[in-house]
């Protein structure tokens, strides 16, 4: 028998993943700057964290060449927005079952 924490996502599961997938989740694109500010981490850190969620294939990242200063520019591919959905349903279950 399956539970809904067997469908907890561990890639998106920790605090800041979740919260950048969470961020993401609402917009089309975000650019690096501010999902770092949202997110209140630095610069490396949220690199690593891009990383993780890019190796798995839910965000690409995208450094459009052009005039002017390169910006980064982040956003959820299809996967990354049905596995952050199915991990929000997960959680939704567990918290749901548990009385306070």
């Amino acid at each position: 028998m399956t539970t809904a924490i067997d469908d907890f996502n561990e890639t998106i599961h920790p605090p800041r993943r979740l919260f950048i997938c969470s961020f993401l989740a609402s917009v089309d694109e975000a650019e690096f700057g501010t999902l770092r500010d949202a997110a209140g981490i630095s610069d490396s850190s949220l690199s690593k964290h891009l990383s993780a969620l890019a190796g798995a294939g839910y965000v690409r990242i995208l450094k459009p060449t052009g005039r002017g200063r390169v910006r980064t520019w982040v956003a959820l591919t299809s996967e990354g927005r049905e596995a952050f959905a199915s991990h929000r349903r997960a959680l939704q279950l567990v918290l749901g079952a548990i009385s306070l």
